[in-house]
């Protein structure tokens, strides 16, 4: 969906009317998706009261367990596998890689009112790991992450650059004085830091030059992950500094970083490295770019970069590099509920589906193998919608955040439509079985808990309000109104609704009253605006 690009508004605090649209909103960016108690909550909170409790960090969620693998020696069923060894002849890195897919699922279905986990998936996209077969390595990456979602970038690009995963990921496990690996050293300023600038000459991209890249390799020598797919069951997985395998030398940068010596530091090296690095000011136009084209849209012309990035920038530069004030300054401002900026992003598939989760709050089985082999089905879901969580496509992370003109739209094609009309429509009717639960929609719960469940129009508007980022025209609001009363007169809905309720024994009532709210919930989740933010 095509917007153009608006300056109407900018930093300056939003001082419009605060309500269940601007909450609502605010709740689809912030959260993935927001259910009708917490947009009552948030519009009763106003917009600060609604920042300052999205930025509070709940309890970190207990830790993914072995949920049905009987033949694993080392973990119950019921218990956690984070830290337990593998066996060479099972394959237990696969079930466990299960466990941790459904069970981030779990999470984002059930953080509730914080921003944490959408900060966490954004930065799971900005570090893009993936083809590590070891779960635990995930775990402890995802969680590292999870802690820091908030935080303080700089730091968390130091916490990144030695972590098991990450060492493992761009072979900065292989790196040593005799043999310097560049692929992190090329990434940490390409895809983490600084970005690449437009080439001005061979090896210089004006952010950076090549030369760089080979220095900073040296400056990065000598660290090593331990643990990996570790058969011991005293092994813990963690990083180490072997001083033999580091480079003593020093280390020049290029004019890019003011031509700046990286003298030998032993292990903490790479923390002085970042140091330096972050003293450019581009790093901050850089990830604040980045995080308007995950919270906003993804179109920054000119206007926005002057009007918008650049004031986040130097905010960040001022707030030593912490990520939430710069968030608090951006999900406050005008720009942000400026009308152009309301329903044009594409649904990611994570949020499409966890969205409906917590929108229509369906009821999640207390079982633990049937909530954990309900939820992996949902994780397969978002694979199949070009989406799994701990496997980006590439060390760029997904199309959708960074690769021009397409952008969201990469999302939508010929063999993910379908899926989404699928799941939506399942969702909607039998829903996904097993254990003989069905994780569904409560069709008649959501309706009763409408404002004015017996009046039809009323019904319409609400139902749109919650699932939708727009308001619709009074034609689609027509044909949807045709599915509830088949162009009778409005009160042949209050009617079989008045009936459903007085008599709670009439069993046809209900049905014909469920059918056709199932019906206008299916045809609602298939319009093309249900799939926008």
């Amino acid at each position: 969906m095509e917007v153009p690009s608006t300056n109407t508004n900018g930093l300056e605090k939003f001082s419009g009317e605060w309500s269940a649209g601007e909450a609502a909103h605010l709740l689809r960016r912030a959260t993935f998706g927001p259910s009708k108690a917490e947009i009552i909550e948030a519009t009763a909170l106003g917009l600060e009261g609604t920042i300052r409790k999205l930025m509070q960090y709940p309890p970190l969620p207990n830790p993914p367990v072995n949920f049905r693998h009987e033949d694993d020696p080392n973990v119950p069923i019921g218990s956690t596998w984070i830290h337990a060894p593998y066996v060479r002849q099972l394959n237990l890195h696969r079930y466990r890689l299960q466990s941790l897919a459904s069970w981030t699922l779990q999470v984002l279905a059930q953080e509730g009112f914080s921003i944490r986990e959408k900060m966490t998936l954004f930065w799971y996209n900005h570090f893009a790991i993936h083809q590590i077969i070891d779960p635990s390595y995930l775990y402890k990456h995802v969680t590292l992450l999870r802690e820091n979602a908030l935080g303080n970038f700089r730091e968390l690009i130091k916490s990144v650059t030695i972590d098991p995963a990450m060492l493992r990921f761009l072979n900065g496990n292989q790196n040593t004085k005799q043999a310097p690996n560049e692929n992190y050293a090329r990434e940490l300023l390409e895809l983490y830091t600084i970005g690449k600038g437009p080439q001005v000459a061979p090896g210089d991209y004006s952010t950076f030059t090549e030369e760089d890249v080979l220095a900073i390799a040296r400056v990065l020598t000598g660290w090593r992950d331990l643990g990996y797919l570790t058969q011991n069951p005293e092994q813990r997985i963690y990083s180490v500094f072997v001083n033999v395998r580091h480079d003593l030398s020093n280390k020049q940068l290029s004019p890019r970083f003011d031509n700046a010596i990286i003298p030998n530091m032993g292990e903490q090296e790479y923390a002085h490295l970042i140091d330096v690095i972050f003293r450019q000011k581009e790093v901050a136009r850089f990830i604040c770019r980045k995080l308007y084209r995950w919270f906003v849209y993804y179109d920054i012309d000119e206007a926005i970069a002057a009007d918008i990035i650049e004031p986040l920038a130097d905010l960040l530069i001022s707030v030593d590099f912490e990520i939430q004030p710069v968030l608090e300054k951006l999900l406050s401002s005008a720009h942000f509920y400026d009308n152009l900026n309301r329903g044009p992003m594409i649904k990611h598939p994570l949020d499409f589906i966890v969205s409906l989760i917590r929108q229509f709050e369906v009821v999640i089985p207390e079982d633990t193998e049937t909530k954990y082999t309900l939820f992996l089905r949902l994780n397969n879901q978002a694979s199949s919608m070009e989406m799994n969580y701990y496997n980006p496509p590439s060390v760029s992370g997904w199309k959708a955040w960074h690769q021009e003109p397409s952008y969201y739209r990469f999302w939508i094609n010929g063999t993910t439509l379908p899926i989404r009309e699928n799941f939506t429509a399942t969702m909607a009717n039998s829903g996904f079985r097993f254990n003989g639960f069905a994780l569904q929609i409560d069709a008649l719960k959501f309706l009763d808990n409408l404002e004015a469940p017996s009046d039809v129009n009323a019904v319409l508007q609400e139902c749109i309000q919650i699932l939708l980022p727009k308001d619709l025209t009074e034609q689609q609001k027509a044909a949807l109104k045709d599915i509830l009363v088949g162009g009778l007169p409005d009160f042949v809905w209050n009617n079989e609704y008045v009936t459903y309720k007085t008599e709670p024994g009439n069993a046809n009532a209900a049905a014909i009253i469920e059918g056709k709210f199932r019906s206008l919930l299916e045809t609602l989740l298939a319009m093309a605006e249900y799939y926008l933010s």
